[in-house]
């Protein structure tokens, strides 16, 4: 099977460990159990169907019946508390020290990559910016946002989008976008995007009062909806991006950054009942 390094649910690494040691012998959830110490014949059944959670004590007493040693087990002990966390800053904490082991052991995971590129406004900004710019220097780049950036942090960021192959670089000073899209597992690029909505969501509050309406554009509706209407807005705020893209995409001779921030989402709770006079 896959080492536990490849993994970012401690659930499917539990139930392909037991599906291996079946396929090889007789195995059963019992002796599972007890080889961990708990005393319930079927609760790494039951934690493996996602009906129950592995507690972070109990986590290290599970690596070492599934025979994991030194890095392995720590970094399972890590996924365990990144699969249970609430709390995206425990999540992202947790799954930076398992990007951390793994790069150790030689072991590529790109989730590492597509944290980086969302923790702050200055990776996509500059991912735009720089193309329009051939042989400007750092500080030329720096000097062109609107949010500070220094010279120092446009220098290593560039290194990181080449190296990422976020940007290609054409010659001295000179670089192009690639087609590279930012990819990341399902359980942890949600937490890198939630980072970058709150911290695009911050700019959007400081722009109101920065710039003059002339400069930039503001509107909102506030209204009744049930689910398929939310369905649906949704849905036709997904096209609106795409169009909006695509009108870019039409122009070459482009001079700017911006950005679009659609915000949709609840000011009550859902109503139980309606009632009525």
């Amino acid at each position: 099977m896959k080492s536990v390094l490849e993994y970012k649910d401690y659930h499917l690494f539990m139930q392909d460990y037991y599906d291996e040691r079946k396929r090889l012998g007789a195995f059963s959830w019992r002796e599972f159990c007890k080889s961990a110490g708990f005393t319930s014949p079927n609760f790494l059944k039951l934690v493996c169907m996602g009906q129950s959670k592995l507690s972070k004590v109990k986590a290290r007493a599970v690596a070492q019946a599934m025979k994991l040693v030194d890095y392995e087990e720590d970094y399972f002990c890590e996924l365990v508390t990144f699969c249970n966390a609430e709390k995206d800053s425990v999540k992202k904490d947790a799954l930076l020290e398992m990007q951390k082991i793994a790069l150790e052991h030689k072991v590529r995971v790109v989730d590492g990559e597509a944290f980086q590129y969302y923790e702050s406004w200055k990776y996509p900004v500059l991912r735009e910016l720089v193309p329009m710019m051939p042989g400007a220097t750092a500080r030329d780049i720096a000097e062109e946002c609107k949010e500070h950036v220094s010279a120092e942090e446009v220098h290593d960021i560039l290194s990181f989008l080449v190296k990422a192959g976020f940007l290609k670089k054409d010659g001295e000073k000179v670089y192009s976008q690639t087609e590279q899209t930012v990819i990341g597992s399902k359980e942890a690029l949600p937490i890198a995007i939630r980072s970058m909505h709150r911290e695009m969501a911050n700019m959007a509050v400081r722009a109101v009062d920065r710039y003059s309406p002339n400069e930039r554009f503001f509107t909102g509706v506030t209204l009744s909806v049930n689910q398929e209407a939310s369905n649906r807005i949704v849905e036709e705020i997904n096209a609106c991006c795409k169009k909006v893209l695509s009108i870019a995409n039409e122009y070459k001779d482009l001079d700017q950054v911006c950005r679009i921030n659609f915000q949709f989402f609840p000011v009550t709770e859902k109503i139980k009942e309606v009632r009525h006079a």
